[in-house]
């Protein structure tokens, strides 16, 4: 039976946090009114439009959550 190491749990953390952020991402970006933006007819591309947002904020946000929590960390051990 294998033991799940320090490092391996921090990125199985690190891709939750990841996915969870991308869908909360995705699903406030459906609060937005992009129709006044996006042309009539082109819902392909207005659909890959939204998901690669989602995907670069929710990443974004995702890095800076597990970026906070690993500078806290850091900062007790020093203590």
């Amino acid at each position: 039976m294998k033991v799940m190491t320090l490092s391996t749990l921090q990125e199985l953390i690190r891709l939750i946090s990841h996915i969870f952020f991308v869908l909360v991402a995705f699903w406030s970006l459906q609060a937005l009114r992009t129709d006044t933006f996006l042309k009539k007819y082109h819902v392909p591309q207005a659909r890959t439009l939204y998901v690669l947002l989602a995907i670069a904020i929710g990443y974004t946000a995702s890095n800076f959550f597990v970026d906070f929590i690993l500078s806290i960390q850091n900062v007790l051990f020093m203590l």
